[in-house]
């Protein structure tokens, strides 16, 4: 993805109505650079966006259903989303990075081309590389596909699981179901970044292509009690920014 000044917007969605609730993200983003702007899923499919800032708390306007939106589009899946808590007053409580979001069940060839283009299956048969799997069922579909690419699957049922497997092996990436026994996805995702050999590995969440509203609110009960009551500041937002965000986006 290009970066800021390249007359491309970053989109705040989620916000609902209480547009004033992300004054600060927007303060912050406009003195890095960036443009911002508001709209739906359905304008988005109509213009190019550099991004799209999601919120996904407990306060949003249907943050679940805005990212199945985008994500089951041909036309906006490709679109980085970073997804963020954003509290009642406008804190924000935290940012969850992730490498992308695919939909069950998986568009296997979108799948192959999205990871192709990511530059992440370039070695998957000259080298002996692992794709960790963490799904209570072991999404058998998706690791047939990471099979055929030459991964060897190695298959994690919870998130103590995922992490006891991923700090001792050598997984090379990781795909990982959004609702897991004991965690959540995003809560893995913090707990990979305490260590140096996962911090970096490339994570995916696999999302269902269809969510029902208790499974919207639980998802949005973990993710209030993750970032509990603590909020970042400027520079710490805008690390995780430039992080997810920046990298480059096929046009």
């Amino acid at each position: 993805m290009a970066g800021a000044g390249d007359g491309r917007e970053l989109w705040l969605m989620g916000v609902g109505a209480n547009h004033g609730r992300s004054d600060r993200v927007r303060e912050w983003l406009t003195e890095a650079g960036y443009s911002t702007r508001f709209g739906t899923a359905d304008e988005l499919a109509e213009e190019r966006a550099l991004g799209v800032i999601l919120d996904i708390s407990p306060y949003s306007d249907d943050g679940w259903g805005i990212l199945l939106a985008l994500k089951s589009n041909p036309i906006t899946r490709n679109i980085p989303i970073l997804p963020i808590y954003l509290s009642q007053d406008g804190l924000v409580g935290g940012v969850f990075p992730v490498a992308g979001f695919f939909t069950l069940p998986i568009d296997e060839e979108y799948f192959v081309d999205r990871l192709a283009v990511l530059g992440l299956t370039e070695d998957a048969e000259d080298y002996d590389l692992q794709a960790l799997m963490i799904s209570r069922k072991g999404e058998e579909p998706v690791a047939k596909v990471l099979e055929s690419l030459g991964f060897e699957v190695v298959n994690a049922y919870t998130g103590k699981e995922a992490i006891a497997l991923a700090t001792i092996g050598r997984q090379y990436i990781i795909f990982s179901n959004l609702m897991l026994p004991d965690l959540a996805a995003f809560e893995l995702v913090e707990r990979f970044r305490l260590y140096p050999q996962t911090r970096n590995i490339p994570f995916f969440v696999l999302i269902k292509d269809s969510m029902k509203d208790g499974e919207c609110s639980a998802m949005s009960r973990e993710i209030e009690h993750l970032v509990r009551k603590k909020h970042l500041s400027k520079d710490e937002f805008l690390v995780h920014f430039r992080r997810r965000v920046a990298p480059k986006q096929e046009d």
